[in-house]
Order: structure tokens, then sequence, then C-alpha cells
């Protein structure tokens, strides 16, 4: 997608991250709402400020975000309008090359679009769960190895 950008996050960034998490998890009408916006937000303030966070913007607009920390891709989203344009591509991107020797994540079953955009970078099962997560629903943990 044109007229994207990444950046590094800053704290300043932390109720922009927090709205796109929020949209991109509305979007998942699977997923039980475990905790408050106030709550997000307070959680992705402390993230920003601790993790390796990468925004992507349009026209000044944080639109997705990446984490990594400790060899795991921890939180990757794009808001719903600008999903599907290459957004996330350019996010993996940015965390395989600040973890050149391999990262892993979780996805949900269910989130068979993301899943299937891990797939198309290089990364591959490893384990599927029955969904002993927050949200009670099966995962899988997936790993990229260059």
């Amino acid at each position: 997608m044109t007229g994207v950008g990444l950046r590094p996050a800053s704290g300043a960034d932390a109720p922009a991250v927090t709205g796109v998490f929020l949209a991109a998890r509305r979007a998942m009408t699977y997923l039980p709402e475990l905790h408050t916006g106030d709550q997000a937000a307070r959680f992705f303030f402390g993230l920003v400020t601790a993790a390796r966070v990468e925004v992507a913007e349009r026209d000044g607009a944080v639109i997705g975000f990446a984490v990594v920390r400790a060899g795991w891709l921890e939180h990757l989203n794009v808001l719903p309008a600008f999903q599907g344009a290459g957004v996330g591509s350019r996010l993996i991107g940015w965390a395989q090359q600040t973890f050149p020797a391999g990262l892993d994540l979780w996805v949900f079953h269910r989130n068979t679009g993301a899943h299937a955009l891990y797939v198309r970078h290089g990364w591959r099962d490893i384990a599927f769960t029955d969904g002993d997560n927050e949200e009670g629903q099966p995962d899988v943990h997936m790993r990229w190895q260059p």
C-alpha cells in the first residue's frame, strides 16, 4: 500500500495503538470482550514503553502496529479498513528484520486470514491448543526461522 510508513512507537502513540487493537478485536466477533477500553489503554501504554513496537501510519494516522519482545511477535493488529492492503506484510517484514534469528507467535485458530498471512511469510505451525488462553479460544503456535 502506498503512502504507508513505518516508525518506532513512543508513549504518545499508546492511545492510537489501543484504538487499533480495540477495532481489530471488535472485528473478531468470536472473541469475548474481556477488558475495558481503559484497561486496554493502560496495558498498551506499558507495552509501548517496555517492548519494541512499530506503528504503520497513513496520512499521520496510526493504522496498524506490531510488538516484538524476547523472540516473540506478541501483537500484530491492523485497522479492519486496511486489512488485506499489505500493511500486515510490512509489519511482519519489520518484525523479521528485528529478530532475524527467528520468531514465535500465537494466532487464534479462527483467525484464518492472519494465519494465511503468516504462512505466506514463511511461518509454520508448531502446536495447537484447545483454548487454554484468556479468551478460551483454540489457537496455533507458529514459528518463523530464516
